[in-house]
């Protein structure tokens, strides 16, 4: 496994580690569960996320690859190709985009102040979050960035800047044997 591959599976971890924490800290202000897909929108992701869920694709049974073929073959409009029954085939490999939402992220854009933002189906009435339970969102795109840029260098194949969740069918295509 390379470098880059290697570190963006630290990075998961250190995500889905700091993510359970907070679910842990707001308990019941976070209402997201199985089923919950409203805010699963067709997205683009780095090569680095495209190529590690890829990877882990390869490593499900042959029904469920079928399965997600199948969904990426017919896409539901604005919908991620990736739900069937609002349920996601691939979130055991999801991207950090879909692994941080509905947790409360700082955002910062530029030239304006530093906000919250959260799903509103979440933490409904609270006003202020304590800092234990925010991710910081531009460090995570940082470190994110990073690591692609090192993915990209070293990887034989010739990737786009960013890699639509539907296209994935075809890269899929091209590992099959």
């Amino acid at each position: 496994m390379s470098e880059a591959f290697a570190s963006y599976h630290q990075l998961i971890a250190r995500l889905d580690e700091l993510c359970k924490g907070i679910t842990a800290a707001l308990g019941d202000a976070l209402t997201c569960s199985a089923g919950c897909s409203s805010c699963c929108q067709a997205i683009s992701v780095f090569p680095v996320e495209a190529a590690a869920m890829l990877a882990g694709i390869m490593t499900l049974p042959a029904d469920e690859q079928l399965k997600i073929q199948q969904a990426l073959a017919s896409p539901q409009g604005g919908s991620c190709a990736l739900l069937h029954h609002d349920l996601c085939l691939v979130y055991r490999f999801r991207p950090v985009i879909c692994r941080t939402h509905g947790v409360p992220l700082l955002v910062q854009e530029p030239g304006q102040a530093t906000t919250v933002a959260v799903c509103p189906l979440n933490c409904t009435g609270m006003q202020s979050f304590p800092k234990e339970t925010m991710l910081d969102l531009a460090r995570i795109n940082q470190l994110l960035v990073a690591i692609n840029l090192m993915f990209v260098k070293h990887d034989e194949r010739h990737w786009p800047e960013r890699v639509a969740l539907a296209d994935l069918g075809a890269y899929l295509c091209k590992l099959s044997p």
